[in-house]
């Protein structure tokens, strides 16, 4: 597997890791809401149910002393459903007194409430004795709900800007309850109505700190995740650059020369296009390697591939050791005569590196002989290699330091080998 394929492979997964962690933060978030939203809506409902608890208790104590009396005054009028022989005490020429019975207290509470503390709380019925505690549309809904065996009905409303919680829990007629109203036909434990509770102005508690949260966290995760990608892909570059590069000249070594030449004979038959190669080989290097020592052969072999390298102009072009001091040079989209021009100004470029080389008897410099092909009339990228080589041979056998084309309608002999 090559360094694009791994690559590709190392950000088609760090995507999906991308993907997975975006899914992560986006449930996370969507939970966090759903827990914010219930924790409000339980707020709102422990609040509802306490102030119906109160209500009710100031009830059963009002109904427990059989109603309790009060002045008479703007905040306690006479209540006009009560009959005034048994409802006013006249104290004296100053004070009246006048009956105040539960449901009558309810609303006076009610008043009081509404006006200095911003909720509303009402008794309602279906069935009422005073036609203003009448049951308006939602309230129908949950005393018959309640009918239904529902045991108290809560919601939110938002009016514009504001955010309302409606709740509303039935009343059962008890024994006090049935002085007043038996003769509507109630009896004990019936549901003879409730009380309804609008709690405004809920605290709405803001979801865009979640929000931002959240995004700062994916998009931190999405950066690093990144990061990481990239340092993963750059270290699998740095490693599949170390395993394709000889140690010695620096340019690509022979396995990866087999898989690039492999690709660009794929790519040149299926466009139908010209792909040249050239073989080259340092003339006399056994004999220089015995006269200037190793050291001096590795330095040979390293300035001669940059000579070579440093020949090369186009992105595609590519230079690999082959072997020894072989190296193979392949050149994608130029013909056979544009291969033997760059080969001859690669020869050039070697011998003015002018390193001496007084046994040779091409040259008292290095110098180098180039075989010359290209994918004409060929079947097989093997098949190109094996014709370089041969027109190497013929090189190496005209006298070396020169550049020979093969035909590719020459015979070759597998026997022939490059000689120094």
């Amino acid at each position: 597997m090559d360094c694009l394929t791994k690559n590709g492979y190392i950000k088609k997964y760090s995507c999906i890791i991308i993907s997975i962690w975006i899914f992560v933060v986006a449930g996370s978030l969507f939970w966090n809401i759903s827990i914010a939203k219930k924790q409000k809506e339980e707020l709102a409902l422990q609040s509802a149910r306490s102030i119906f608890n109160l209500i009710v208790a100031t009830r059963s104590w009002n109904a427990s002393q059989g109603s309790v009396y009060a002045p008479t005054n703007e905040f306690s009028p006479p209540n006009p459903y009560l009959d005034p022989h048994l409802r006013d005490i006249q104290v004296n020429d100053t004070l009246t007194l006048t009956k105040i019975n539960p449901a009558y207290m309810t609303r006076l509470i009610s008043e009081v409430a509404a006006r200095d503390h911003g909720f509303q709380f009402r008794i309602t019925s279906l069935k009422p004795i005073r036609p203003g505690n009448k049951a308006n549309e939602w309230e129908t809904k949950a005393l018959k709900s309640f009918e239904a065996g529902k045991t108290e009905y809560g919601y939110f409303v938002k009016n514009d800007s504001e955010l309302s919680y409606y709740y509303m829990a039935p009343l059962f007629t008890s024994e006090e309850c049935l002085q007043c109203h038996k003769k509507q036909g109630y009896e004990l434990g019936d549901i003879r109505g409730g009380i309804s509770i609008i709690i405004p102005s809920v605290s709405q508690s803001a979801n865009w700190p979640l929000v931002l949260s959240h995004i700062i966290a994916a998009l931190a995760g999405i950066t690093l995740l990144s990061f990481f990608t990239q340092q993963i892909a750059a270290a699998n570059d740095k490693m599949e650059l170390l395993a394709s590069r000889d140690s010695l000249t620096g340019v690509a070594n022979r396995r990866f020369f087999q898989q690039y030449l492999g690709r660009e004979w794929l790519r040149a038959k299926r466009n139908g296009s010209s792909l040249s190669f050239l073989m080259c080989d340092i003339d006399f290097f056994k004999l220089y390697n015995d006269t200037y020592g190793h050291q001096a052969g590795d330095n040979c072999l390293s300035q001669v591939a940059e000579a070579l390298a440093s020949g090369l102009k186009r992105p595609g072009d590519f230079i690999a050791r082959y072997g020894g001091e072989e190296f193979a040079i392949i050149l994608p989209e130029t013909s056979l005569h544009g291969a033997e021009s760059l080969a001859g100004k690669i020869l050039k470029r070697v011998e003015e590196l002018k390193l001496e080389h007084l046994p040779s008897s091409a040259s008292k410099y290095v110098t180098v002989s180039i075989g010359v092909t290209n994918n004409e009339t060929l079947s097989s990228a093997k098949e190109i290699i094996a014709h370089a080589d041969k027109a190497l041979y013929q090189a190496k056998k005209e006298g070396k330091n020169k550049v020979i084309c093969v035909s590719h309608e020459a015979k070759f002999r597998p026997e022939e080998t490059t000689a120094d």
